[in-house]
């Protein structure tokens, strides 16, 4: 049958479920709420009216319930862009293949995707304990470079402006960029709210620029990055590890994709919130309220 993808291709288990997330298609949520840590989750559905749902597989922790009137599922994805290749895919794959057939459904199904995350702020300005989302994300790790649609859908220009700006070393992946969700993020803005650029980091002491005991290939390069102004008066505000591949993926999936971190640390200051929780859980109400306004 023309189109049917191979078992090696998409894994079913004998229940059903899919490979890596362990979940059937008619548990999971038209929103989804990405978390990295498991631990995340219940702090997530702790807020939920009803909890109809809950699934572990590997670090992937599943709970689908309401918050009001609204289904919403919660999925820890754990640490890095890796990890959200194997999230996006598999959730889009719940809800636009057919299992049975093992063929893509006629009607697209479109899902709302946010990510909560925790993150380091480059610019002196943006303090601890606030609050951002990243209207644009620059995944410095190379993933979205094996999809082919990639250069219809990114940001081309901007990535090599700052390639170009830095210096970026060639042996280094080529940056990609890609935005949020434009009505998406509308919805998730705030007066409480800051906006920026993300760089999503493969990893999280030399590609964000900590040296420990190891020396990095670039030294200085954080400053670089922080002086980095686009033609449009926007700065590089932040690091995380995720969002570039959630915007790319989402977007060439057709999802509606945004970032809202808790800022828990500023690498220009020094300053960090070493206690966090109650960030995180003002910032989690934050999103379950607009999500559901």
């Amino acid at each position: 049958m023309a189109g049917t993808i191979k078992a090696s291709e998409l894994i079913i288990e004998a229940d059903g479920s899919i490979y890596h997330l362990r979940l059937r298609p008619e548990e999971v949520a038209d929103i989804v709420i990405l978390v990295g840590d498991p631990g995340r989750v219940p702090m997530v559905s702790d807020f939920f009216d009803h909890v109809e749902l809950k699934r572990s597989n590997r670090e992937f922790v599943t709970h689908t319930g309401f918050f009001r009137d609204t289904r919403i599922t919660v999925l820890s994805t754990g640490i890095g862009t890796d990890n959200i290749d194997i999230v996006l895919n598999e959730l889009d794959a719940l809800k636009n293949i057919d299992f049975s057939t093992r063929q893509p459904r006629e009607q697209h199904q479109t899902l709302t995707i946010v990510r909560i995350g925790t993150s380091g702020s480059l610019q002196g300005d943006i303090p601890v304990n606030s609050f951002l989302l990243t209207r644009t994300a620059i995944g410095l790790d190379g993933l979205m470079h094996f999809y082919r649609d990639t250069p219809q859908f990114a940001d081309t220009q901007l990535a090599k402006e700052l390639e170009k700006k830095l210096g970026w070393p060639e042996i280094w992946n080529r940056l990609y960029v890609f935005d949020a969700d434009d009505t998406l993020a509308a919805k998730m803005s705030g007066k409480e709210v800051i906006e920026g650029i993300t760089l999503s980091a493969p990893g999280f002491y030399g590609p964000q620029g900590r040296s420990l005991r190891l020396a990095t290939a670039v030294p200085g390069i954080n400053e670089r990055i922080a002086a980095f102004v686009t033609h449009d008066g926007r700065r590089i505000t932040n690091y995380e590890m995720e969002s570039s591949a959630v915007y790319g993926l989402s977007r060439l999936l057709g999802h509606r994709a945004v970032t809202l971190c808790a800022i828990i640390a500023n690498r220009v200051t020094g300053e960090a919130n070493d206690h966090y929780k109650p960030l995180m859980e003002r910032l989690i109400v934050y999103v379950l309220n607009h999500l559901t306004a």
